[in-house]
């Protein structure tokens, strides 16, 4: 039987989602601890990859188990053994069919900033203190949904075989004043996709870049011609959605 975990965590300790040697991943303290309690190795899939010190307000994994589990129990159990910053939402039977990456139709991301000194959002949002042109950063960002090939934003030596993404939402939102989130909807993401964005989009506010700038580095396709990504911390994994009917 196929089962789907919908979890958060902080990924401020971690050196990303996926299993390293040498290194805490959260896919690695989920899955040992999911197999001291059902006492067999049982290796979980995630829905991508997150990079050291991104977080996820809802991230996806599958496992499979030859025996029926009680979903709320072992969910239960699993939040009391994990470390505090990583957090089970639920956990729900699906069709051995569906696979946590694979059958994902969607994924979405938030990357948080503010321009105000703040002490409770250093660790979660980009403290900036920019004049951003945020019209001109959501001009940039509608020309994103009618782009297909995201080459300039793949970090460079990703074995990816396609740098092809559906983008549907790429928009800046005011949270409250002097903070701001830029929220990405696609199918899927690149490697470092979200971060490069960002950064080139910012670049467009500032007034470095102009619509027509911004615009000729997507074209181009090379990773080169985009900023510099922006840091870590301040990017969510906000959602993934799936073709599953009543798990919300």
């Amino acid at each position: 039987m196929r089962y789907f975990i919908f979890l958060a965590y902080d990924g401020t300790n971690y050196h990303g989602w996926q299993i390293q040697p040498n290194a805490c991943s959260v896919q690695g303290e989920i899955q040992r601890c999911l197999s001291t309690i059902l006492r067999r190795e049982t290796p979980i899939v995630g829905a991508g990859r997150t990079d050291t010190g991104v977080h996820a307000r809802r991230m996806a994994a599958h496992f499979d188990s030859e025996e029926p589990i009680d979903c709320n129990q072992t969910a239960f159990r699993l939040n009391r053994i994990l470390p505090p910053d990583i957090s089970i939402e639920r956990i729900i039977p699906v069709d051995d069919s569906l696979h946590a990456r694979f059958s994902a139709t969607s994924r979405t991301y938030h990357y948080y900033i503010h321009t105000k000194k703040c002490p409770f959002n250093r660790g979660y949002s980009l403290e900036t203190h920019y004049n951003l042109d945020f019209e001109l950063m959501n001009k940039a960002g509608e020309y994103l949904l009618t782009v297909k090939d995201f080459a300039a934003f793949c970090k460079t030596g990703s074995d990816v075989k396609t740098t092809l993404c559906d983008v549907r939402t790429a928009k800046w939102v005011e949270k409250s004043p002097g903070s701001w989130y830029f929220e990405i909807t696609a199918d899927r993401f690149l490697r470092n996709m979200v971060r490069a964005v960002v950064g080139t989009l910012v670049d467009v506010g500032r007034g470095r870049l102009s619509l027509d700038d911004f615009k000729a580095v997507v074209e181009s396709k090379k990773r080169t011609e985009a900023r510099e990504s922006m840091p870590a911390h301040a990017l969510f994994l906000e959602n993934v959605e799936y073709p599953i009917q009543g798990w919300m």
